[in-house]
């Protein structure tokens, strides 16, 4: 028992110096505000696009204030919200539409509609516009046939399309895709910047010969372990301060319209899968790093554990936002090394079962901690081991 807790004593002081290094760098306070204003910005620019996508101001001069409400209709027929000023007259309107407070201005609404732009027509509100143009002039044609045109435009309305779909639509698709790839990209990103920090401090502490002093009171197993949770909690600092302040901006600004408890999901299973991954991979990367005594040669032995993140983030980026039931993703998602990086898009996308996640995270769990096993012995064969590029086999051999 003292041994257990002798143990967790000087893991705890190594995370505590791994830690307090990392969280006080320089590059540690640089990052984080980058990665923060990048998703708070992503948040912002989507906001206002999105915005401007689906709404457009039209003005109305006196000649054509009859068609506001058919516009109205229109528009939302075909997905848009247009939103009709009235116009005194066209010096006015055009001085809006130069200072981009009008999208277009109808001029007028007869047998020809006569619309003005600044310089393009948007496609949605080019659609609505034509629709309004032919539903003007069927107007007029039924009124010179002697017949009741808000009659034929009401038994127009009623008209409609029957759609049955043979699966059930996912709700807010375009902002799971969105939620899911930023939720990705943070994870990705943290494992590769974080991952070969840990080789990069190993081999710092080789070359230098400070594990030599530390191993004196520390055995391997435990510096390695340390290191790992030490630099993996800056990164899991750095993901809450990111991933939060980009979902509070995301929910402030109305971005997100999905429910807030789906959003906070997301991100609080991106955390879970950054820390499995972060674990899994952190200790591979220690490992590589006790293997080699100089920076140069840490390309060569990090270079297979960054090629295993990098294919699945790959994947994850480039066919789970066009086919979130893809095979490939799917049971690749279900190998522990790659379920760090694909899981989070798939939570997002929604298409993760209940039964699904909770085995997938016992799977890496477990795997953890067969690499706390193998690594150790990696690490602690060849952290004093200085020159010459340690052999797998050798590393391997009991201690």
């Amino acid at each position: 028992m003292s041994d257990q807790l002798s143990s967790r004593h000087v893991i705890g002081l190594v995370v505590r110096r791994e830690l307090t290094a990392r969280v006080r760098s320089k590059m540690f306070a640089i990052s984080t505000a980058l990665f923060l204003l990048s998703v708070v910005g992503l948040a912002v620019v989507m906001h206002f696009v999105g915005d401007r996508a689906t709404t457009a101001k039209v003005g109305l001069l006196p000649s054509a204030t009859a068609v506001a409400a058919p516009l109205h209709d229109v528009g939302t027929a075909v997905g848009l919200t247009v939103r009709t000023v009235q116009v005194p007259d066209e010096a006015t309107a055009e001085q809006r539409l130069r200072d981009g407070s009008l999208d277009a201005v109808v001029v007028q609404a007869g047998a020809v509609m006569q619309v003005q732009v600044r310089r393009t027509l948007g496609d949605q509100l080019k659609a609505a516009l034509t629709v309004l143009a032919r539903q003007v002039a069927q107007d007029q044609a039924v009124a010179a046939a002697g017949g009741d045109a808000a009659q034929v435009r009401a038994a127009v309305a009623r008209s409609a399309v029957q759609v049955r779909s043979v699966e059930p639509a996912t709700q807010f698709q375009s902002e799971r895709i969105a939620l899911g790839l930023v939720a990705g990209i943070l994870v990705y990103l943290s494992l590769m910047i974080y991952g070969q920090t840990v080789a990069q401090g190993v081999i710092e502490e080789k070359t230098s010969r400070v594990v030599e002093l530390l191993l004196a009171t520390l055995r391997p197993w435990q510096l390695m372990l340390g290191k790992v949770i030490g630099i993996g909690a800056a990164g899991l600092l750095q993901m809450v301060v990111v991933a939060g302040g980009g979902l509070a901006v995301g929910l402030a600004l109305g971005t997100l319209t999905l429910p807030s408890s789906v959003a906070i999901g997301v991100v609080v299973w991106a955390l879970v899968w950054y820390l499995i991954g972060f674990v899994m991979y952190a200790l591979l990367f220690a490992a590589a790093g006790a293997m080699v005594s100089r920076q140069e040669d840490a390309g060569g032995v990090t270079a297979p554990i960054l090629g295993i993140i990098i294919v699945p983030y790959v994947i994850a980026v480039s066919i789970l936002p066009s086919q979130p039931d893809s095979k490939l993703a799917h049971v690749l998602s279900l190998v522990p090394v790659f379920s760090p990086t694909l899981m989070p898009v798939r939570i997002a996308l929604g298409v993760v079962p209940t039964w699904e996640l909770a085995f997938t995270v016992a799977l890496g769990l477990a795997v953890t901690v067969g690499f706390v096993w193998i690594t150790g012995r990696v690490y602690g064969n060849s952290v004093m081991r200085t020159g010459a590029r340690v052999r797998l086999g050798d590393a391997l051999k009991p201690l």
